[in-house]
């Protein structure tokens, strides 16, 4: 009775509803949380499979848009993945090829296939354009008929030559540069002239991984995780900065290599994991990879 007396009754009530009020926000929380949670492992669980799907993706494109086609279906004559002194062998053969004056024909395409190259491939240009962005060579016999992807490739151009017109550089390490491998925990750099290393460094970072329920809120979690790939970008920037070489060239997770864009030579993404020499070693093969299309 005194309570009622008092008001503290109606009071007390008040607070049991709101306290039953903040009980149904803090489940209502914690399943936003969870929900979070799993979504951003998905998106990462997703970025991860992005580099090995999206090759295989544009190859169904091709194909649906051919057999949607009226037009009759070309396939290459074949493909290699070319390495090392196999790269040495092609390149050979294609600077020994002599012809009359405007009778070679060699072509950097990127996007769009220009007029001269798709009447010199004929009812192969499609090819061209499926292995683009790629360097594009053949003669007017049709003795040649081929498309290298390169990988450190020039500005787009088209020449009519009396033999094939390219640089060995766009296909293999020549010269002193720097060559850096960025992952967002994991960061090596070396010096090269040529195939030759002449120095290496490294190191890993401390960068959380995925989120799991309980501990952290989401909105923490991906804070410091932020926070955490920062603080390894600014270290590997510093590592950079302190090279000798002028050239560099920069590979590794694809969402990271924006950041290095404009002061490398060229960026690549590659898979290369393990520790950082290890990685560096599978990641400069990787790059200085050339796929050969006989079209």
């Amino acid at each position: 009775m005194l309570d009622e007396l008092l008001g503290r009754a109606e009071l007390k009530e008040r607070i049991d509803d709101l306290e039953d009020d903040k009980h149904h926000l803090e489940r209502q929380l914690e399943a936003e949380q969870e929900r979070r949670a799993e979504a951003v492992t998905e998106r990462q669980n997703a970025e991860e499979r992005v580099n090995r799907l999206e090759n295989r993706i544009v190859e169904l494109e091709d194909r649906v848009e051919r057999l949607q086609s009226d037009e009759e279906s070309v396939e290459f004559r074949g493909t290699e993945t070319l390495h090392g002194e196999r790269v040495d062998d092609v390149l050979a053969r294609l600077d020994s090829f002599e012809t009359e004056p405007e009778g070679a024909l060699t072509a950097m395409v990127d996007d769009d296939l220009p007029e001269a190259v798709a009447e010199a491939f004929g009812d192969h240009g499609s090819l061209v354009a499926r292995a683009a962005p790629c360097l594009a060579v053949t003669d007017d016999a049709g003795l040649v008929s081929a498309a290298l992807v390169t990988p450190n490739p020039p500005e787009p151009f088209v020449s009519w030559s009396d033999d094939f017109a390219f640089e060995s550089s766009w296909f293999r390490p020549e010269g002193r540069f720097a060559f850096a491998l960025v992952r967002s925990d994991l960061f090596a750099i070396a010096e090269y002239d040529g195939r030759d290393r002449l120095s290496v460094a490294g190191f890993e970072s401390d960068v959380k991984g995925d989120h799991s329920k309980g501990g952290f809120s989401q909105a923490r979690f991906e804070r410091i995780r932020d926070e955490q790939i920062a603080d390894h970008l600014e270290r590997c920037r510093e590592e950079i900065d302190a090279r000798d070489a002028e050239r560099l060239y920069v590979v590794g997770q694809r969402t990271l290599l924006s950041e290095f864009r404009d002061d490398a030579e060229a960026t690549k993404p590659v898979d290369a994991t393990g520790k950082p020499k290890e990685a560096l070693d599978d990641a400069f093969y990787e790059f200085w990879t050339t796929r050969l299309f006989r079209v």
